[in-house]
C-alpha cells in the first residue's frame, strides 16, 4: 500500500509538470527573439517573468485549498460570480491545450532538427507526423502516465548535467530564488483525477506539487538564461533552437547532447499527449452536462473508447492543432498565441480568488490576489497589442461565447465550473 501511495504521487506530480517543464524547451528563446538578442537583458527579464508567476501561484494554492476535489479557474470562478462565468476560463482552457499540441509537437521538431539539420526541409511534414503520433497513442488508453513522469525526470536531470558541465565555475551565480514559467492551474485542475485520495490528502499533494514545480521549473528558466548569457549564445540559427545550441555548446556536442535532445523531444511529446487528454476531458465532462444527455456539444465527444479515451474529442484537438502546426511548423511563430490563452485563464482566477478572500475577510489573501490580477492583466493588455495576441483572446471568447449560449438555451444546467476538472 505504502508503495502504491509513492507511485501514485509521483507520478501525479512528475505528469502534471510534463507541460510547464517542457515550456523551457521555448520560453527562454521567445524572450530572447522578443527582445532582438539582447543578452544583457534577458536574465533580469525572465527573472521578472518568474516572480511574477510566483505571485499567481499563491492563488492557485489558495484554488487547491478551497476545492481540493479539483476545478481550479472554473471553479472558483463559478463560486465567486455564478456558473455562467465559468465559460471564460474554460474557454481559454480549451484554446490551450488546443496550442500546447501544437507548440509542443512543433517544438519536438525543432529538437529533432537540431540535431540532425538535414531534416528541416521536412519541418512541417515532422510536426503533423508527431502531431498524428501522439493522438494515436493517447487513444490506446492513459497508461502513459508513469512514461510522462519518467519523460520529464530524465529531462530534470539531463538539464542538470549540461547546466553543470557548462556553467562551471560560474554556477554560484544562479539566483535562489526561483518560481514557475507556466502551467500554473496543472495541479488544481488535474487533483480531480485522484478519487482515491481523501480530500485533505488531495489538498496536500496539489499544493505539493505545485510548489515543487515552482522550484524546478524557475530553476531550470534561470539556469539555462544564465548559461545562454555565460557561453554568449545569441539566436539560433533557423535548424536549430536556443536550448540546444546551449546544450551543444556546454556538452561539445557529445552523447550528453544526444541524450538531452532525445529528452527534450519525449517530454515535449508527452506534454502534447497530456493536453489531448486534458481537452478531450473537458470537451467529454461538457457532452455530459443537462438533462437527458443533451450536453453543451454534440453527444458524441462523451463517448470513449475500449481504453476510456473520448475518441472524438481527441480527433478535435488534433484537428485544431494539425492546421496549427501545418500553419506554421516553427513552435516561435505560436508561443505569441499560447501565453495569451493561458493569461486569460489566470485572469479569472486572481479575480474569483479577489472576491472569495474578501467575502471571507481574509485581507492579506485579497491584496495577493489583487496584485496577481493586476499583473496579469497588464500582460494581457500588452498582448492584446499584438496581432496573435488579439486572435487567441477572440478565439477563447468565441469559445467561451458559444458554451455560454448553448448553456442558456439548455436551461443553464448545473456542472459547468466541474468540467475543468478533467
Amino acid at each position: 500500500m505504502r508503495l502504491s501511495r509513492t507511485t501514485l504521487t509521483l507520478a501525479f506530480a512528475f505528469t502534471v509538470m510534463a507541460d510547464p517543464v517542457s515550456s523551457v524547451a521555448y520560453a527562454i528563446e521567445a524572450a530572447l527573439r522578443s527582445m532582438h538578442g539582447d543578452l544583457s537583458s534577458l536574465v533580469p527579464t525572465m527573472a521578472a517573468v518568474i516572480a511574477i508567476i510566483a505571485v499567481i501561484s499563491a492563488t492557485y494554492h489558495q484554488l487547491i485549498g478551497r476545492f481540493p476535489s479539483g476545478g481550479g479557474g472554473p471553479e472558483g470562478i463559478a463560486h465567486a460570480f455564478g456558473e455562467g462565468w465559468a465559460f471564460i476560463p474554460l474557454g481559454a482552457l480549451l484554446v490551450d491545450f488546443t496550442l500546447t499540441v501544437a507548440v509542443s509537437c512543433a517544438a519536438g521538431a525543432s529538437a529533432l532538427i537540431a540535431y540532425m539539420p538535414q531534416l528541416e526541409p521536412f519541418r512541417t511534414p515532422i510536426g503533423l507526423g508527431l502531431v498524428v503520433l501522439v493522438a494515436g497513442n493517447v487513444l490506446l488508453g492513459e497508461g502513459g502516465r508513469v512514461a510522462f513522469a519518467i519523460a520529464t525526470l530524465a529531462f530534470i536531470a539531463l538539464s542538470i548535467c549540461v547546466v553543470t558541465t557548462g556553467l562551471g565555475p560560474a554556477l554560484l551565480a544562479i539566483p535562489l530564488g526561483m518560481a514557475l514559467a507556466t502551467g500554473v492551474e496543472a495541479p488544481s485542475n488535474a487533483i480531480a483525477q485522484l478519487p482515491q485520495l481523501d480530500d485533505r490528502a488531495r489538498r496536500r499533494l496539489g499544493r505539493l506539487t505545485l510548489w515543487l514545480m515552482v522550484g524546478i521549473v524557475g530553476t531550470l528558466t534561470i539556469a539555462f538564461t544564465v548559461l545562454a548569457v555565460y557561453l554568449g549564445i545569441d539566436l539560433p540559427p533557423a535548424d536549430s533552437t536556443l536550448i540546444a545550441e546551449v546544450a551543444r555548446h556546454a556538452t561539445g556536442g557529445g552523447p550528453l547532447f544526444v541524450a538531452f535532445q532525445a529528452s527534450s523531444a519525449l517530454l515535449l511529446l508527452s506534454a502534447a499527449a497530456s493536453s489531448y487528454l486534458a481537452g478531450s476531458g473537458v470537451l467529454k465532462a461538457l457532452a455530459m452536462i443537462g438533462k437527458d444527455g443533451e450536453g453543451l456539444v454534440p453527444s458524441r465527444f462523451g463517448r470513449i473508447n475500449r481504453f476510456l479515451i473520448p475518441e472524438w474529442g481527441v480527433a478535435l484537438v488534433l484537428v485544431a492543432a494539425a492546421m496549427l502546426v501545418a500553419a506554421s511548423g516553427r513552435e516561435q511563430r505560436l508561443v505569441g498565441f499560447y501565453a495569451v490563452a493561458v493569461f486569460a485563464s489566470f485572469l479569472a482566477a486572481t479575480i474569483a480568488c479577489a472576491r472569495l478572500s474578501y467575502r471571507d475577510g481574509r485581507k492579506v489573501a485579497l491584496v495577493l490576489n489583487i496584485v496577481g490580477a493586476v499583473l496579469v492583466a497588464i500582460i494581457l493588455g500588452i498582448n492584446a497589442t499584438r496581432l496573435d495576441g488579439s486572435i487567441a483572446l477572440l478565439a477563447s471568447a468565441g469559445v467561451a461565447v458559444y458554451l455560454w449560449r448553448i448553456w442558456v438555451l439548455r436551461g443553464r444546467p448545473r456542472g459547468v465550473a466541474a468540467a475543468g476538472a478533467q
